[in-house]
């Protein structure tokens, strides 16, 4: 990636900055915020200096938005979530953003590990974890609302994840990894 590349991602780094600073503040991401991300990301793949051509901005569009939908429906994220890794996928395409979508679930799990640490919790996150884990394993027996219920009454940590920080920091490292010339996707 040249620096004129890097350039034309400017407005999705400025964008998620402020996602990340709303989303660790109030832990909300703002609609008008999000929707921008998207409409930006569709518009500029029609411009001569897209990062990528149209159809990849909408099969990116897609990709984000298909892979938070079932964690929205899980109770797992919000929906300001889901808008957000959809706008990140028209701004870079499908594959590079399950990329960001694997970084960011890389850097939330430490993210929480830390504040779990942090809290004294970390016994509690992990039985936690197991539990919701073998729940969404066996969602065909125990069904989607048992599962659903089960992970939100499994609190354990006093705050929810601001989802804009890991994804920030999933899309910088796509973007440094990139930049170092060992590409993640097209």
């Amino acid at each position: 990636m040249n620096k004129t590349a890097l350039l034309h991602l400017l407005p999705l780094f400025v964008m998620l900055a402020i996602a990340a600073a709303t989303d660790l503040h109030s832990r909300k991401i703002r609609n008008w915020l999000t929707f921008s991300l998207v409409l930006t990301g569709l518009a500029q793949s029609f411009t001569a200096v897209h990062t990528v051509g149209p159809a990849a901005s909408f099969l990116g569009f897609g990709a984000g938005f298909g892979l938070t939908f079932l964690l929205f429906a899980m109770g797992a994220l919000g929906g300001g979530d889901v808008k957000l890794l959809a706008g990140v996928g028209a701004w870079v395409g499908p594959m590079p953003v399950l990329a960001v979508f694997c970084l960011a679930a890389v850097a939330g799990m430490i993210i929480v590990l830390a504040q779990a640490v942090w809290q004294g919790r970390l016994r509690q996150l992990l039985h936690n974890s197991a539990l919701v884990a073998v729940n969404i394993a066996h969602v065909n027996e125990v069904g989607m609302a048992h599962a659903t219920a089960t992970g939100k009454s499994c609190r354990s940590v006093d705050r929810p994840l601001p989802y804009a920080v890991p994804v920030f920091l999933g899309v910088a490292a796509l973007v440094a990894t990139s930049w170092l010339g060992h590409g993640i996707g097209g």
